[in-house]
């Protein structure tokens, strides 16, 4: 099993894409308190194959608990979720079916050179499509010590985003990356939700606005489905006059 960011993908094969499996991932009854501070309450949420969910909410609002608790690393005081027809209860219960990228701690190696890892994370087809994007190439005979953290953040976001999973679940893959980079990630992302499902939270709320299926805010324990910017507002999650 590899730390945090995915449960137990080690896989060489190859996979094909003709017949894309639908799946559902349905996520209800979240609550979670933190030393009697409430954290999380009544949390639903749903995601599937072809679909991204975004979620925004302040900073310390509780959308890194959500998605360990997803993820299954951290509890909830109550908890509901489904994969298809599976409740998933344990850890093991969500390998090789969710992967997760954390907002700060690295899952990767540091003495590891990059074109290493990525055939431990991912099929034979994506391995080959990763060495083939220009934005990972530069990196390829780099170790993980040797990068940035705005390197090392599209690394690994493009690694758990190929990765062979059902799910994907990135925490703020666009913090301390470059604009343009940004831009580039976007592209992929959405490119790759064709394969499954993906949720994702962010700061950077135009970029969600604009590649979000289903479009979430999280603020005072709850989370709310919105449909603009009108609405981020209403919820006092941007300005008024913005």
């Amino acid at each position: 099993m590899v730390f945090v960011g995915i449960h137990g993908i080690i896989k060489f094969n190859d996979q094909s894409y003709d017949a894309i499996p639908m799946n559902r991932l349905h996520i209800d009854s979240i609550t979670k308190s933190f030393g009697g501070r409430k954290i999380l309450q009544d949390i639903y949420l749903s995601c599937e194959t072809g679909k991204i969910a975004g979620i925004l909410g302040p900073s310390g609002g509780g959308k890194s608990t959500l998605f360990e608790i997803i993820f299954g690393t951290v509890k909830g005081d109550t908890q509901f979720i489904k994969l298809n027809e599976t409740i998933l209860k344990s850890l093991s219960d969500r390998k090789n079916k969710i992967a997760y990228l954390p907002q700060r701690s690295s899952f990767l190696p540091k003495e590891c050179k990059i074109r290493k890892l990525i055939p431990l994370f991912c099929t034979l087809e994506n391995t080959e499509k990763l060495y083939g994007l220009k934005m990972i190439q530069p990196f390829l005979d780099e170790t993980v010590r040797n990068l940035s953290g705005g390197e090392k953040k599209i690394i690994e976001t493009l690694i758990i985003t190929y990765s062979d999973v059902e799910f994907v679940l990135l925490d703020e893959p666009f913090s301390g990356v470059s604009p343009k980079a940004v831009d580039e990630l976007e592209k992929i992302i959405k490119s790759q939700a064709r394969y499954k499902g993906i949720i994702i939270s962010d700061h950077h709320y135009k970029t969600l606005l604009e590649m979000s299926d289903d479009l979430y805010l999280l603020s005072d324990t709850y989370l709310r489905k919105v449909q603009g910017i009108k609405e981020l507002q209403q919820f006092n999650y941007l300005p008024k006059n913005q």
